[in-house]
């Protein structure tokens, strides 16, 4: 039996290549050794600790809850849409910075002259380190603001505004320029 689907084989070129096809494929998929999840992360099979500096408050304008909130905001973020392993120190990846700018500005004049629209800007100055692929590593600023309406006084908002700018823009931002490669 097994010599008849040898000769089937021999006789027939086409089967060869499709069934050369069919073994190669998934070897190469397991070859290319990178992690792909339903969150978005691409990281190579190699990289399993990550590291979360405390991202001190460096602002002329200081927010004083704002570097713990960032900095577990992003642990959370890492921990939670990877498989890696918060560790202290020397990480496979590694991210480390401060909080450069927490600034209100208006934006919009109404008919009386008065501002319409105000807008809280936050700015984080990241230094990504990837140990295992250095060539990603970076050091850039990532802004994230939220406009809200005038007539909101900031210090009923602020909190929210905060949390919003974390979750929706920064994070993102970070996220998807590091773990996620984009």
């Amino acid at each position: 039996m097994r010599h008849e689907i040898y000769r089937i084989f021999a006789q027939n070129k086409s089967m060869k290549k499709s069934l050369l096809l069919i073994c190669a494929i998934p070897l190469l998929f397991w070859s290319c050794r990178v992690n792909y999840s339903f969150t978005g992360a691409s990281l190579s099979a190699d990289v399993k600790t990550v590291s979360v500096g405390y991202f001190r408050n460096v602002a002329a304008l200081v927010n004083p809850r704002l570097s713990d909130q960032f900095t577990e905001a992003l642990k959370d973020k890492l921990l939670s849409e990877t498989s890696l392993r918060l560790v202290n120190g020397e990480a496979d990846l590694m991210f480390e910075g401060e909080i450069t700018g927490y600034e209100q500005t208006y934006q919009g004049v109404q008919a009386d002259e008065t501002a319409g629209l105000n807008r809280l800007t936050v700015t984080i100055k990241l230094r990504y380190t990837n140990n295992k692929e250095p060539l990603k590593s970076f050091e850039r600023s990532i802004p994230g603001d939220q406009i809200f309406s005038s007539s909101v006084n900031i210090d009923s908002k602020e909190d929210e505004l905060v949390k919003s700018i974390i979750s929706e823009k920064l994070l993102p931002q970070i996220f998807n320029s590091t773990v996620a490669d984009w």
